[in-house]
């Protein structure tokens, strides 16, 4: 298993990181859930990193760790989650009440509001 030490080698500047005379460094973002590492993004130097995709992930990551449940593209905080393929139709009752199937394998549910 990997750690968090091991998974930081080679992120730091080192010669071979080097373009024209300007160093290439990478800024990982690590999102951490129990101490647990669920969610690295990882943007080069040039490139800004996106808070507004760091928070989605972290609601995401924060509810599917709950819930056995997965998202599409794009998905915000308060839209339709789908239901893990491998949850039953009973045990889908309590992600929601209000699961509405496409497919039989792809499953929509709104979620209560949390307090």
């Amino acid at each position: 298993m990997a750690t968090l030490t091991n998974m930081l080698d080679g992120v730091e500047h080192d010669a071979s990181n080097v373009v024209n005379g300007i160093p290439i460094t990478v800024r990982p973002v690590f999102i951490d859930l129990a101490k647990r590492i669920w969610l690295i993004l990882t943007y080069s130097a040039s490139c800004g990193r996106s808070f507004d995709e760091i928070l989605r992930a972290i609601d995401f990551l924060r509810l599917s760790d709950r819930q056995p449940i997965a998202t599409s593209a794009d998905w915000q905080p308060g839209e339709d989650v789908i239901v893990h393929v491998g949850v039953t139709t009973d045990p889908e009752k309590k992600i929601s009440p209000t699961v509405r199937e496409t497919l039989p394998y792809l499953r929509f549910a709104t979620l209560p509001k949390e307090d």
